[in-house]
Formats: C-alpha cells, structure tokens, sequence
C-alpha cells in the first residue's frame, strides 16, 4: 500500500447495549456497558505489557470509541471524523433478521443503507484515511473505531471488494493488525482478544 505506512493496529471499541442486541449503532452516540470497559481494560493489559511503537493514535468521534481509547490508556488519541462508523441511515437502530424482513440477502458491505452511506462512499473515506496517514509520514497507526468501518478499512488496504468485509467478523473489545507478506498488503493478525484471565472481574 505504501512505503511510508507499515502497520496500522485496529482496535473495535468495547461492548454497548445495542451492539449486545445486535442493533447496527451509528450516529447514535451511546456509551459503554460495563462489560465494554472490562474489555477496555483488558485490552490496556495488552498493549502494557507488549509495548508499541504507534507514530498515529487516532479514535473516531463517537464516545464509545474514545471512551475505549482513554480506557485502553491512549488518553491523547486525535479524533478523526473519518473513522466514524458506517451510517445506517434507515438502518439505525434495526437488527439484521429485521432488515432481512425488508431485503432478504442485504449486508452492508454489498448493499450499503438507504438515507445513509454505500459501499463507494464507505471505500472513498477509507481512501481518505489512509492517503492522510501516508501524507502525515506515518509508519505504524493505532485506530479506535467502529466494526463495519474498521472491516471496511481493512479492504481497502489489502485492495479487494468491499464485499469481502462479510468474510471478516469482528468482536467488541478486540485488536487486528494490516501490515504487509513482503511487499503485499496483508493480514498480520485478526480479531485478537484478551485471554479471559486478563480479563477484569
């Protein structure tokens, strides 16, 4: 993808209500249930005691994005609104069993949502993201953000159909990386989740 960019880490903020009911959440701004601050905290275990080398720290704009990135102890992570979570438009709020009621075989990656984003929209802000950190320098970016964009995200750095994002399923509270197999855009590791002894009680 790039000479400067080597690594971007992606982190899917921790559980909330609707996303425990299944609801698609986009500009509804809700917080974290207490399980989601578990998982964030769980996460910061993760990064203490690995270490990193991030010359890119930014969250998406919606609270349970920063929230995450505070907890997970990146306190100064810049809010970039192009991280914001695909908008459902029509869509907000619905489970996927009740958009199927309406549109048997949608997904959001293959049919995008009425009244709000499509795929060529969602794969034009992913571009945005990623010629902004290569314009910036930046070799290895942290992301605090949102399931959908996140997998869309990771399309367009490996350069496939935005339809492939329905082949990457992605937990609350979990850590992905995109790096490159020699000087292929790839998967490093996906959908990382803290061991459940790390977790809080």
């Amino acid at each position: 993808m790039s000479d400067t960019l080597q690594s971007i880490t992606l982190v899917r903020h921790g559980m909330t209500e609707w996303a425990a009911d299944g609801r698609h959440t986009s500009v509804t701004d809700i917080g974290l249930t207490r399980e989601g601050r578990e998982e964030a905290l769980a996460l910061w275990t993760i990064f203490r005691d690995n270490g990193h080398q991030f010359d890119g720290i930014y969250t998406s704009p919606l609270r349970r994005a920063r929230h995450t990135a505070i907890l997970t102890g990146f306190t100064d992570a810049e809010t970039q609104k192009e991280l914001h979570e695909w908008r459902y438009g029509r869509y907000e709020g619905k489970t996927t069993p009740e958009i199927h009621q309406e549109v048997p075989d949608w997904t959001i990656f293959r049919c995008g949502a009425p009244e709000g984003e499509s795929p060529e929209d969602i794969q034009q802000r992913c571009c945005r993201l990623l010629e902004g950190w290569q314009e910036h320098g930046h070799h290895h970016v942290l992301c605090f953000s949102h399931g959908h964009i996140l997998r869309a995200l990771a399309c367009c750095w490996l350069e496939v159909d935005l339809a492939f994002g329905d082949h990457l399923h992605l937990d609350a509270g979990s850590i992905s990386q995109l790096g490159h197999e020699h000087d292929t855009p790839a998967i490093i590791f996906w959908n990382l989740l803290p061991e459940p002894n790390l977790r809080p009680r």
